[in-house]
């Protein structure tokens, strides 16, 4: 079943760094901050597949009142499709990956929740043999320490996309270990909520995951990955890990020296990295290379670790990642907002750019250059 988790990571294209909506107790769909396509509408096509679908669900042995509760206040939700019929195909540079999932505020934010959490981590690392560092990165990276859990009805998620059609198959499953989870009492209804693609909890355990993998740490009753307490959930992610070639005592990998051998360089002209199984072990999770070694690296920073050594090459703009904060810096002086400036160069700042550009009476590309870094 962690098949199902990797082809999830892959087929929903997301970094796990992308931001979803702080969770809430309350039933999200009716939530002031909810963007209007996250609303449940209306919509014929879909109550007749729900129609369909719980014909098919009741005679596989769920009951009717399980369906009642379960679809009570969900929905088709428009932003779903739009999000999963929309997303982006390119792919991050190495560097601009990490400038994002090992930012100086995830690693100071990841040693204050390792702070907080030491006695629950390092009781995980006894029992499962998973770093605790490790534990607490792949949370960083997952929800931002539990900040971004989502706060979609996964029920409302799941059906949509199942109804949908573009991978109805996969979310159907979905859908079907969702009431499993319902039926089994493992959360309230009102509480069952996750992104936009039904990922759920601290560490964005899809319910197929969830009921192959989900502990009960605290020995409440319950596998609890939703609520403010983190423990199960990471309890949950280092199970996940044990099971899936996590060796005890091994690191993930390091930053290699410019001549070492039999390492990997993601990024032409950027740092090496010796690997090893546990590197291995993290790609089961998400089925990346710049996923575990953003994993691994800020599991060394929290840690205590430095940065990487090595530099990065200047990018297609012959801009280094100095440069491209000196850019979004420039521009946010000027009162042009770049969303920051962490040296990725994303819709925000290309935005600025061109706001900056039609300012000045330039042609507007929204393109960073040298001359508009000399001018700022």
């Amino acid at each position: 079943m962690h098949l199902n988790r990797r082809q999830f990571a892959l087929s929903v294209a997301a970094l796990p760094l992308a931001a979803c909506a702080p969770s809430s107790p309350q039933v999200p769909a009716r939530r002031a901050g909810v963007p209007e396509g996250m609303r449940p509408v209306a919509n014929a096509g879909y109550s007749n597949w729900v129609a369909g679908f719980r014909a098919r669900a009741t005679s596989q042995g769920f009951s009717n009142a399980l369906m009642d509760r379960a679809f009570r206040g969900t929905g088709f939700l428009p932003g779903v499709v739009e999000r999963d019929r929309n997303q982006t195909e390119f792919k991050r540079s190495l560097e601009d990956y990490l400038s994002i999932a090992v930012s100086d505020e995830r690693v100071a934010k990841g040693r204050a929740a390792y702070a907080r959490h030491r006695s629950t981590l390092t009781a995980l690392e006894r029992e499962y043999g998973v770093d605790a560092h490790i534990i607490a990165a792949i949370w960083g990276l997952e929800s931002f320490y539990g900040e971004r859990r989502g706060d979609i009805p996964v029920i409302s998620s799941t059906s949509t996309l199942a109804y949908d059609g573009r991978r109805g198959t996969f979310f159907e499953k979905q859908l079907i270990a969702a009431l499993k989870i319902l039926d089994r009492g493992q959360v309230a209804p009102q509480n069952f909520t996750g992104s936009w693609a039904g990922a759920m909890g601290h560490t964005q355990f899809i319910p197929t995951s969830y009921l192959a993998f989900a502990v009960d740490f605290t020995g409440d009753g319950r596998a609890d990955i939703w609520s403010e307490d983190p423990t199960d959930a990471l309890a949950s992610t280092a199970a996940y890990l044990a099971r899936n070639g996590w060796q005890r005592g091994l690191r993930w990998g390091a930053e290699a020296g410019p001549d070492a051998s039999g390492t990997i360089q993601p990024q032409p002209g950027g740092p090496r990295f010796t690997t090893t199984a546990n590197f291995r072990a993290i790609k089961r999770y998400n089925n990346s290379d710049a996923y575990a070694i953003g994993v691994g690296h800020l599991a060394d920073r929290i840690a205590g670790g430095g940065p990487l050594r090595a530099d990065f090459p200047p990018d297609s703009y012959g801009f280094t990642k100095d440069d491209r904060i000196a850019l979004q810096r420039g521009l946010t002086s000027r009162g042009f907002d770049a969303g920051g400036a962490d040296g990725v160069f994303g819709d925000k700042t290309r935005s600025a750019i061109s706001a900056y550009q039609r300012s000045q009476g330039l042609p507007v590309t929204g393109e960073p250059s040298l001359d508009l870094l000399r001018r700022l």
